[in-house]
């Protein structure tokens, strides 16, 4: 695996990556591909909730708006950009509700201006509600059969989900970086590495699990619910990882109802793709390293001027203070044990 598919060197101090995207630039690089097919944006733009990358509804003369993703420049390189893009059009070919990205003269993935961007069909929908068995059951169903297809062959280009890239790495970027106060570092460095020592035991206790191509961030955000059913959106997180991690993430937090929807989720996923039971135990190692991985992200971002005015609260110290009582409280869930008897 290249080293250089994910960017664990982006640091806080890059230079500021989107500062030139003006709204100018967005609807020049949208015609300059888009009019190849005869097509014109019309000036209508609305930016849509994203902070890795920037996205916008686009509308266009004589049609429906469409959807640009500009690339956070240096995250994926090229190879795994397109890896994701084969991936998502071989499920939307197989009838698996997922939003593939455009083909436009012949390529899905586009330049202008020293900026990547991709375009997709706008698909409208709700929050899937999640406190319905049928609802999961349907989910289930369709993340089974998106595993079923992720499982046959592998990402050469994108990285594994592993304690490796989420846990260590995350945890020695913060603190060579200092963004844990002093008074704080001691104590945050402890029980962080009490938490991935944890983590290291759940792995341990799975045992040799298969790793296959996921979502990566399936969480109820990413899927818009119409009366048709669900539709998976945003594979750009998209990785080699466990099969439950596209699971946990649509569970409730309260333990008992987390059971009772994993059943449901389970009763529709293994129509369409077995699940090995032993990976229930990484349940809370995987919530564990989202959780440390989260804190790692908002700071390599820190310098995007997105994230302070959406962030305020973050490397406050307050935020590091809770983080350690969260780490604490990661340590117990993991001693618990799984939502089932494995």
């Amino acid at each position: 695996m290249n080293d250089d598919t994910l960017d664990p060197q982006d640091g806080a101090h890059s230079a500021v990556p989107f500062a030139r995207l003006k709204p100018e630039i967005v609807l020049d690089a949208l015609d300059s591909v888009l009019s190849t097919i005869g097509v014109r944006t019309d000036g209508r733009m609305l930016p849509l909730n994203s902070y890795e990358n920037r996205v916008y509804q686009v509308g266009v003369e004589d049609g429906p708006p469409v959807v640009a993703k500009f690339y956070r420049p240096e995250r994926w390189s090229d190879t795994a950009i397109l890896e994701e893009h084969a991936f998502v059009a071989d499920l939307a070919a197989r009838e698996i509700p997922a939003v593939p990205a455009r083909v436009l003269e012949g390529r899905t993935l586009h330049r202008f201006d020293g900026f990547r961007f991709s375009i997709f069909e706008r698909r409208g929908g709700r929050a899937p509600d999640l406190d319905r068995r049928d609802t999961l059951e349907w989910l289930g169903r369709f993340i089974g059969r998106i595993h079923a297809v992720g499982q046959t062959q592998n990402y050469t280009e994108r990285p594994t989900l592993d304690i490796h890239t989420f846990g260590y790495e995350p945890r020695d970027f913060l603190l060579a970086h200092r963004f844990v106060p002093d008074d704080l570092r001691t104590a945050w460095e402890t029980v962080v590495n009490l938490a991935l020592e944890g983590v290291e035991r759940a792995f341990e206790r799975a045992g040799d699990i298969r790793m296959l191509r996921m979502h990566g961030d399936c969480h109820p955000s990413n899927v818009l619910w119409t009366d048709a059913g669900p539709h998976f959106v945003d594979f750009d997180d998209s990785r080699m990882g466990p099969a439950v991690q596209d699971l946990w993430l649509l569970l409730p937090g309260e333990r008992a109802e987390a059971s009772r929807a994993l059943t449901d989720l389970l009763a529709g996923y293994e129509d369409f793709c077995e699940f090995e039971p032993r990976e229930l135990y990484l349940i809370e190692a995987l919530r564990t390293l989202r959780l440390i991985h989260y804190q790692a992200w908002l700071a390599r971002r820190w310098n995007d001027p997105a994230f302070p005015a959406a962030f305020p609260w973050f490397n406050t110290q307050r935020y590091w203070e809770e983080r350690i009582l969260e780490m604490r409280e990661q340590i117990g869930a993991m001693q618990e044990g799984p939502l089932w008897p494995v």
